[in-house]
């Protein structure tokens, strides 16, 4: 029988290694999993490759793990805001890489990753330091740069809904690069706020199938929503 319920978070992120990529899903707030973040400092891995859209906002989600010492490697859009004074004290004291992805590629990255598309042309960040050592190419009269896709061990995604099968749904915008992550990763944990029994979820509505998510933890709304730390 299948059953990628998980019994708690610590046991959905038990076996994330030193040194994996992670992917972590969120639009700044908007959709991150910060449950599983939370459990991810808490399991301990160290040197790991992170793939968001942001560096992380004031000191709580992504940007706590950040601060805790525990991310050699950032692949984000956004790395700097009013509130992300924690990457900031990071990367400018040298302990933090940046690799700069503007968002239209980092999502076409991870959607190529999913498709199993060895690369792509596009002609965004051609002529400026982003394009820097990668190949070029005039395609009817325009410059385009080559872009690799973006593959991970673990993501760690947040989604409305999902059965014991991993099929998934989600809650609006809370959506953004979910999807796509759960696609492009060796191993997907889903944070969910209610499990649904088997058959009970509409096939027409189902967002991503089971076949791309490992692992399904409940995580009680309130949690999961939670912009502070008690």
């Amino acid at each position: 029988m299948i059953n990628k319920i998980s019994e708690s978070v610590q046991a959905a992120l038990q076996d994330v290694a030193d040194g994996a990529t992670v992917m972590i899903g969120g639009f700044g707030g908007a959709g991150q999993p910060s449950a599983l973040i939370d459990g991810l400092i808490a399991q301990g891995a160290r040197d790991l490759t992170v793939i968001n859209n942001n560096a992380g906002n004031g000191e709580t989600g992504l940007a706590a793990l950040l601060k805790s010492g525990r991310v050699r490697k950032i692949i984000c859009s956004f790395p700097r805001q009013a509130d992300s004074q924690v990457f900031d004290g990071l990367f400018r004291a040298g302990k933090l890489e940046l690799e700069l992805v503007p968002q239209g590629n980092l999502a076409e990255r991870l959607r190529a990753a999913g498709a199993g598309i060895g690369g792509f042309f596009t002609p965004t960040a051609y002529g400026t330091d982003l394009a820097k050592g990668k190949e070029t190419r005039e395609i009817d009269g325009r410059m385009y740069v080559f872009e690799l896709p973006l593959h991970a061990d673990v993501a760690l995604i947040q989604a409305e809904l999902g059965d014991r099968w991993g099929n998934l749904t989600y809650r609006k915008t809370a959506r953004n690069f979910g999807p796509a992550m759960a696609m492009a990763a060796k191993m997907t944990v889903a944070a969910v706020h209610d499990i649904a029994e088997l058959g009970a979820m509409d096939p027409e509505v189902i967002v991503t199938p089971g076949i791309f998510v490992q692992r399904v933890v409940h995580v009680a709304r309130a949690t999961m929503s939670s912009k502070t730390r008690g």
